[in-house]
C-alpha cells in the first residue's frame, strides 16, 4: 500500500430539517389545534482514530465528505428524523488543522479516540412550540440550522518512542531490522528508505518501545533536496534521537564528521524543538573495521571533533554487535522518562 501521510478534504455537516406549521384537521375533533413537528438534526461528520490503519491514502482520492440533512417535520406531531452521521476512520497519530484559520483541531492519538469535525444543523422547530393561550393558532415555525462546512488538512505523525536519524546508507534500516520485528526494504544504493517505518523493540523482559526508521536526511533538504524534510514529522512525538553516523564510509574521501554536521544543522531548520530533543551518537559498520584499537580511534576522533556530550555507542546492525545492549538502554531510559511523568 503506498503510504501517504498528508491530504486536504472538504467537509460538510448536514442541514437541520425545517419545522412544520400544521393543524389537526379530524371530522369529529373541531379546532384540533398545532401539530406541527420538528425537523431532523442534520448528520455530523466524525474522525475516529483507528489503529488499524497506517495511512492517508483514502483521503487523498475522496476529498469531499458531505453528511446528510435532516428530514423536516410532519404534521399529527411527526418530527423530522435525523440525518446518519459520517465516520472518517484516520490512523492514530492523525493531527486536523482547519486551513481557513490555522487552529488545530484535534490530535488523536489514541484508538477509539474521535473528534467532531463539522457538527450538524438542528432541527427547526414546528408549530406545536407557538401555542399559547393567547395564541392557539400559531403559524410560526423555524428553519433548521446549516451544518457547519470546513475545509481541512489531515497530517499523519507516526507514534514512536524512538527515532532514527542520519544519511541515506547509514544503516537505519538495516538496524530496525536488527532490533526489531520490522521488515523494510535494504539495498546498497542511497534513498532506499521512501516513507517511515515503524517496529517494535522488546529491549528486555519487561521494557518494550516503538522505534521509528524515516528516509535519509541530506545536506539542503531544508530546500528540497532529497526527499527533503518532509519526513521529518513523524520524530515529533518521540523521546529519544538516535543519530546513526557510519563509522568505516566506503569512501575514503567521504567525512563522517562533516556529514554528521550536516545533518544536525539541517534538524535545526526544520524544528528547533525536535533538534532540542535528547539524542544518542551511534556508530554504524563497526564491523567492516576489524582491529579493536582502530575501531576506537576512529571513535574516539568522531567524538572529539563533533564535541559530543551525550552517550555514544559503536554497533553493527550488520552483526547485531552491541545492538542488544544499546536497545537495553534506551528502555531503561525511556522507562525513567515514563516513571518522572
Amino acid at each position: 500500500m503506498k503510504f501517504i501521510d498528508e491530504a486536504r478534504i472538504h467537509v460538510k455537516a448536514g442541514d437541520g430539517g425545517r419545522g412544520m406549521a400544521s393543524f389537526r384537521r379530524e371530522k369529529y375533533v373541531p379546532m384540533g389545534g398545532p401539530d406541527g413537528g420538528d425537523g431532523g438534526r442534520g448528520g455530523s461528520v466524525i474522525a475516529v482514530a483507528d489503529r488499524n490503519i497506517n495511512t492517508l491514502i483514502d483521503f487523498r482520492y475522496a476529498r469531499i465528505h458531505r453528511a446528510r440533512n435532516g428530514e423536516p417535520g410532519r404534521g399529527s406531531d411527526q418530527y423530522g428524523k435525523g440525518a446518519d452521521d459520517v465516520i472518517l476512520r484516520v490512523p492514530v497519530g492523525t493531527v486536523i488543522t482547519d486551513t481557513a484559520t490555522g487552529a488545530q483541531l484535534a490530535d488523536l492519538t489514541a484508538h477509539d479516540e474521535r473528534v467532531v469535525l463539522a457538527r450538524g444543523g438542528q432541527g427547526g422547530l414546528g408549530n406545536i412550540h407557538f401555542k399559547s393561550s393567547t395564541n392557539r393558532a400559531p403559524r410560526q415555525h423555524t428553519l433548521g440550522e446549516p451544518g457547519e462546512e470546513r475545509e481541512l488538512k489531515l497530517e499523519l505523525k507516526v507514534l514512536a518512542d524512538v527515532g532514527l536519524l542520519g544519511l541515506p546508507n547509514a544503516g537505519k534500516s538495516t538496524f530496525i531490522r536488527a532490533v526489531s520485528n520490522a521488515r523494510p526494504k535494504v539495498a546498497d544504493y542511497p534513498f532506499t528508505t521512501l516513507h517511515p517505518n515503524l517496529g517494535l523493540v522488546r529491549a528486555t523482559d519487561t521494557i518494550d518501545f516503538v522505534i521509528a526508521d524515516i528516509p535519509g536526511l541530506i545536506p539542503g533538504a531544508a530546500e528540497g533536496a532529497g526527499l527533503g524534510t518532509q519526513f521529518l514529522r513523524h520524530l515529533a512525538r518521540t523521546r529519544l534521537l538516535l543519530h546513526l553516523v557510519d563509522i568505516a564510509p566506503y569512501d575514503p574521501a567521504v567525512d563522517p564528521v562533516k556529514d554528521a554536521r550536516a545533518t544536525l544543522a539541517e534538524l535545526r531548520k526544520y524544528d528547533r524543538a525536535l533538534y532540542a530533543k535528547p539524542r544518542w551518537l551511534v556508530l554504524n559498520k563497526a564491523d567492516l573495521i576489524a582491529d579493536p584499537d582502530e575501531r576506537a580511534r576512529r571513535a574516539a576522533e568522531i567524538v572529539r571533533r563533533l564535541r559530543w556530550k551525550g552517550p555514544v555507542h559503536c554497533v553493527s546492525a550488520l552483526t547485531g554487535d552491541g545492538c542488544r545492549d544499546l536497545c537495553r538502554q534506551v528502555g531503561e531510559f525511556l522507562a525513567a522518562q515514563r516513571a518522572a511523568g
